[in-house]
């Protein structure tokens, strides 16, 4: 296979997944993620080890993830929004149980079935966790085919290095755009699987059994206080995340008075538009946010420092503006340039509530 091909979105995300190393994947059909399925299907059972299952639900789909994960594999799904809420109840069994995985969800237009144009409104249901309880997921937001290769890749070491599940949170646009994808920039995301010596692969009565569960519940004791401590630990863990695994990506923000603030697809059209203000004057810089958990904090609470506004572009009605404000502690205003349903953003408007911001 030549080292740059042209692909979409959604072939990018399937391909980098089998040179990461994932021999497993269990999915179903969903407009616009389709492709995802249709590629494991043709690619992943002629690798070796190589298992690809249509499941019967997205439901089903999941809870074989977490099977395999507990196997010690490297294991995917992938899905899009209404897709991916069924699978909720499987994330937080993964984050319970400690199992790394990677999820990818190619966002379409909500609530409900929505539409198959693509959005963002599944901000909140990735980056606060998408089922119950207290636990966290990485969360990768690619804007180019190309870091849907190369963030694919990244996904699933980091699920493996910090025992959590890996999220893709792209959008229909990405998913079925074409761009060239050069698959030598995967030797610089560490794709080595260590052995997993947690992992249920038979004792072959030479060590103690491994023992993977999420549900703590003595019925003699019925003691909180075990399961408290393994929460605690837990986000010991995802304070580390915070730490060392945070990502973004400025343009101009150095002298920048308004910064804009987008991820995914959004954010491409976004830097247009910061472009365009630059060419009238207006002194308008750019942070993209690539991690959205960990979110960027403390790069924003640094421009707010000398910035006099905000702009924060979203396909959605303003899910990842709470966390900007949060970031900033509400320093400096923030406007929103919000489209939802399916319909995407044109420079024009984006350049107007830069304008409007560098009035502030």
């Amino acid at each position: 296979m030549s080292d740059k091909v042209l692909m979409k979105g959604n072939e990018a995300i399937a391909e980098a997944a089998i040179q990461a190393g994932c021999r497993h994947y269990f999915g179903y059909p969903i407009t616009p993620q389709t492709e995802i399925a249709a590629y494991m299907s043709k690619r992943l059972p002629k690798a070796q080890g190589g298992c690809f299952l249509q499941a019967e639900s997205e439901v089903a789909a999941i809870n074989m993830v977490i099977g395999a994960s507990a196997a010690g594999k490297r294991a995917m799904t992938s899905s899009s929004s209404p897709g991916i809420a069924l699978k909720s109840e499987g994330l937080s069994y993964l984050a319970g149980c400690d199992l790394p995985a990677v999820v990818v969800n190619i966002q379409r237009g909500g609530p409900g079935l929505g539409s198959i144009q693509p959005g963002q409104a599944d901000y909140f249901q990735a980056v606060k966790g998408g089922g119950h309880g207290d636990y966290r997921m990485v969360v990768l937001a690619p804007s180019t085919v190309q870091e849907a290769f190369n963030y694919t890749a990244l996904a699933f070491s980091l699920a493996d290095k910090y025992r959590v599940t890996s999220m893709i949170l792209s959008d229909g646009i990405l998913g079925q755009m074409m761009e060239p994808v050069d698959f030598t920039s995967l030797r610089f995301y560490n794709s080595e699987q260590e052995e997993k010596a947690w992992a249920l692969t038979g004792t072959e009565n030479k060590r103690p059994p491994n023992i993977i569960n999420s549900l703590f519940m003595d019925p003699i004791k019925q003691d909180p206080e075990e399961l408290e401590k393994v929460v605690f630990a837990r986000y010991e863990r995802y304070a580390e995340i915070e730490k060392a695994e945070t990502r973004w990506e400025e343009r101009f923000t150095e002298d920048a008075d308004v910064v804009v603030v987008a991820y995914g697809a959004a954010a491409r059209v976004a830097a247009n538009a910061v472009q365009a203000a630059r060419a009238e004057g207006i002194k308008a810089g750019l942070l993209r946010p690539i991690t959205l958990w960990p979110y960027p904090k403390a790069p924003l609470a640094a421009l707010a420092q000398r910035a006099k506004a905000f702009v924060c572009v979203e396909m959605s009605m303003g899910q990842m503006v709470e966390d900007l404000e949060l970031a900033i502690r509400c320093a400096k205003p923030v406007l929103r340039s919000n489209r939802t349903g399916g319909m995407v953003h044109g420079v024009e408007e984006i350049l107007a509530k830069i304008r409007e911001a560098d009035a502030c």
